[in-house]
């Protein structure tokens, strides 16, 4: 099962706190499918638990009946349910008690139906469960709303960047003939799962960001100790060849007493940091002092 999936039955496990607000989320689950006239209410989902949901809120808060119808999509296999109002009698009271007019060419959200903030957060709920999705924390933080509308699109923005004070930013973009509503980021995406009642959704998210963000830092981490270590190899070893050719050219005798020295470890021991290579001289040095000596080697080397 997909994460978003798991996300839709954690919220369909959520109780309404009042009948208002189990009005909303009804509202919303429909509002969002695509159908909601006089000639037809209804919407799709592959969701079983989203479907008796709609039902359930249809016959409690709307006092409808709604039919489900289960097919089995040929590719893949997935069942798909279809839920719909049958009956122009009980649309006509589906729609009216969402203050619609039976003859709106224009799908526009009622705010009318939103008594309380308890009653909005209700029907962001129903839309997200209607038409929402939620991607894969472990391949990304994104939150959509595939809408068929522009202008219920709009509305539907408009209402997130109030929803809970929680300061979002949603997006809205025309893909392929519908209007995608989007969140992108870990925190963004954790609140709305919150504040819609996903908790659980929410910190599963929260965890799978924090642990990708503690592998990010550890394999930069590792990143920066190897091109540290690929450096200081670097220059061992072209410290070690100026000393190689100093030797062989006019002897390491022909170095001052105070680099002569430190050729000799440095030659013996290639592996050794410069804090290493300081602390093994008769007179122990900083790193940065037995820096600017080997410097001074290699210069040598190539005066040669």
């Amino acid at each position: 099962m997909s994460f978003s999936s798991q996300t839709k039955q954690e919220l369909c496990r959520q109780e309404p706190e009042r009948d208002c607000c189990r009005k909303a989320e009804c509202y919303g689950i429909f509002l969002f499918g695509g159908n909601f006239s006089v000639s037809g209410v209804s919407f799709q989902t592959e969701n079983a638990a989203v479907a008796h949901r709609a039902a359930q809120e249809a016959a409690e808060a709307a006092g409808v009946y709604a039919e489900i119808v289960s097919s089995i999509v040929r590719r893949g296999g997935k069942t798909t349910y279809s839920v719909s109002i049958p009956g122009e009698d009980q649309r006509r009271r589906l729609l009216h008690g969402c203050f619609h007019r039976s003859a709106e060419v224009n799908l526009r959200v009622r705010e009318e139906n939103f008594r309380s903030d308890c009653c909005l957060q209700a029907f962001l709920r129903g839309a997200f469960l209607c038409c929402g999705t939620v991607t894969d924390p472990t391949k990304g933080y994104d939150a959509e709303f595939s809408v068929p509308y522009m202008r219920l699109a709009s509305d539907l923005c408009a209402l997130l960047s109030r929803a809970g004070g929680l300061g979002l930013q949603p997006a809205l973009v025309n893909r392929q003939g519908r209007f995608v509503v989007y969140l992108r980021g870990g925190e963004a995406v954790a609140d709305l799962l919150a504040y819609l009642g996903a908790q659980n959704a929410a910190m599963e998210l929260m965890q799978a960001k924090m642990l990708k963000e503690m592998r990010n830092n550890l394999n930069r981490r590792n990143n920066f100790e190897t091109a540290n270590i690929d450096k200081t190899a670097s220059a061992a070893a072209r410290q070690r060849l100026a000393i190689e050719r100093i030797r062989d050219a006019v002897g390491l005798d022909a170095l001052p007493e105070d680099l002569r020295e430190l050729a000799q470890i440095r030659y013996e021991n290639p592996d050794l940091s410069l804090r290493e290579l300081g602390s093994l001289l008769p007179q122990p040095m900083s790193r940065s002092g037995v820096n600017h000596r080997l410097q001074r080697i290699v210069e040598f080397a190539e005066r040669l």
